[in-house]
């Protein structure tokens, strides 16, 4: 998944146990992936905010895993890197077993508490486990590691790595692709719902190797950006995630999701990332392996904060902020897209994201055409940790009263029907609203033995997608081809809408069921950013 310089293939390691216990971290250079250069974690760990992701549980499912000190010799130097546990599939791990520099980098951008090269959440508790060798296993065993994570800590793990995955040729199906029925693409779309975790997939690039689960629906990919004067502003070329057309395109195929779905959800810094190598040295490493680590800890920074304002009894706030829907909204509502003027009319934006071949996001099909939520390359922007926390800190506002600027909300919404969110306040002239519906495909366990985990030799129903449809209307319009701005795609689990508001006045967000294919109530998670007249 990740193309890295000076590692050519995964070392085999095993982990064990490890005390677990917070320090402060020292901030990261503004230049780095994390600081204001990257995603701008480093502002959310300094004061007034102090988030490190402190009691969250994060997971983290590869070939193999990371060291751990006095269990592996391999990490005889002591890495800053903390595990709460390390596993072998579904159990302990064992000694100078499965260890992995690959795996052990990637939990260092994730929780690395080393002074010098700390992770976005150095706080988080990371469980990780090591599916093994390929030659000893598939994807059974890659969905009964996954399942294994998501029950540590309670059962209560709110995202969950996976820099890793699956060549098409070893799936058992004839003639496969990429169209989400693979077992293990099925089994993270189902884990999802059944573990309300959010998984976080590095986008497949370099050759159409190993896509799978990459056409999952309920998680979310990534692709990775590399710097410009500094600044990591642009997908960098390795990401093959493009339009079928040219030269590449047969490889181009085997890497997307068939049909139109989109398969790249958002983009993070992954191109000459520092790290740790297994012998303590420092090493540039690159890849959508290393850009996933930036979401997934980002969530725990979230995460921890909802969970401060749980746990203080703060108005507008719910449980439902620990939602998966929830998480992956905030996160692609709040990405950066094009760099505002200094006016506030793009939303306070630091930069502009630009595609391999040079456009911009308002170059992009996605932003021109209502049926497309997402950009092929780009999905809907570059992660933005503190923006992230600026879409998340609102609260969740329902429907039933006239919401904020800025929000979000966890709603069931019936067949046939919409929810309407009326904003409280006119939205400036040729101001951009920022908008984003996300929701599960429905996935059932073939449960055999009846015992509710997936056991190996078990497959996965597919139900199917409901269609959900995004608009923003004015707020005494009710007939939706009237609407300012659409996203109706009619294949993906996202809609998105960023687009002008051609004139000042009061608007609303509708949330319709157009199409019922499964149950006829649909769980959904909205968020919304508006700039206020």
């Amino acid at each position: 998944m990740a193309h890295w310089q000076m590692i050519k293939r995964l070392a085999w390691l095993v982990g064990g146990l490890s005390a677990s216990c917070f320090i402060t971290p020292v901030l990261a250079s503004a230049t780095s992936s994390i600081g204001e250069a990257g995603i701008d974690a480093h502002k959310l760990q300094a004061p007034p905010y102090n988030l490190t992701g402190r009691k969250i549980a994060i997971g983290q499912v590869e070939i193999g895993r990371p060291g751990v000190f006095g269990l592996d010799k391999a990490v005889s130097w002591n890495p800053a890197t903390t595990l709460e546990r390390a596993f072998y599939r579904d159990g302990p791990a064992k000694s100078n077993t499965n260890v992995d520099a690959h795996a052990s980098m990637v939990a260092a951008v994730m929780v690395s508490r080393d002074k010098s090269l700390p992770g976005v959440a150095p706080g988080a508790r990371l469980y990780s486990t090591a599916v093994g060798s390929p030659t000893k296993g598939g994807q059974p065993e890659e969905c009964l590691s996954a399942q294994y994570v998501t029950l540590q800590n309670g059962g209560d793990v709110r995202a969950i790595n996976f820099s890793f995955g699956e060549p098409l040729e070893r799936d058992p199906r004839t003639n496969a692709t990429l169209d989400g029925n693979a077992l293990l693409t099925q089994c993270i779309d189902w884990l999802s719902r059944a573990h309300n975790s959010l998984f976080v997939i590095a986008g497949n690039q370099g050759d159409g190797g190993i896509p799978i689960p990459t056409d999952n629906f309920n998680g979310v990919n990534t692709a990775y950006t590399t710097k410009r004067q500094g600044v990591f502003t642009k997908v960098d070329f390795p990401n093959l995630s493009a339009a079928p057309i040219g030269i590449g395109r047969r490889v181009i195929e085997r890497e997307i999701n068939q049909g139109p779905r989109r398969s790249i959800s958002i983009v993070a810094p992954g191109s000459k990332i520092t790290a740790y190598n297994l012998e303590g040295q420092k090493t540039e490493v690159s890849g959508t392996s290393f850009a996933a680590p930036h979401i997934t800890a980002t969530v725990a920074l979230l995460q921890e904060f909802g969970d401060r304002q749980l746990q203080s009894k703060q108005r507008n706030w719910t449980i439902d902020s620990r939602r998966h829907e929830v998480m992956k909204a905030v996160l692609l509502n709040s990405a950066e897209k094009i760099k505002d003027k200094g006016d506030g009319l793009l939303l306070g934006m630091s930069r502009t994201v630009l595609s391999k071949d040079n456009r911009t996001w308002l170059d992009s099909d996605a932003y021109k055409n209502p049926k497309v939520p997402l950009d092929y390359q780009m999905g809907t922007g570059q992660l933005n940790a503190f923006r992230a926390y600026q879409q998340f800190s609102p609260g969740q506002w329902e429907a039933k009263a006239a919401v904020p600027s800025i929000g979000w909300d966890y709603a069931t919404v019936e067949a046939s029907s919409f929810k309407d969110y009326v904003l409280d306040k006119p939205v400036k002239e040729k101001s951009f609203v920022s908008l984003t519906l996300a929701w599960d495909r429905l996935v059932e366990l073939q449960d055999q033995n009846k015992n509710t985990v997936f056991d190996v030799g078990e497959s996965f129903r597919d139900r199917g997608l409901n269609h959900l449809d995004l608009y923003l209307m004015p707020v005494d319009e009710n007939d939706t081809s009237k609407s300012v701005c659409s996203s109706i795609s009619e294949v993906d689990s996202v809609q998105h809408i960023f687009c002008p508001v051609p004139a000042a006045g009061r608007y609303k967000i509708r949330v319709q069921y157009r199409q019922q294919v499964n149950e006829p109530s649909q769980s959904y998670a909205l968020a919304w950013w508006t700039v206020p007249r």
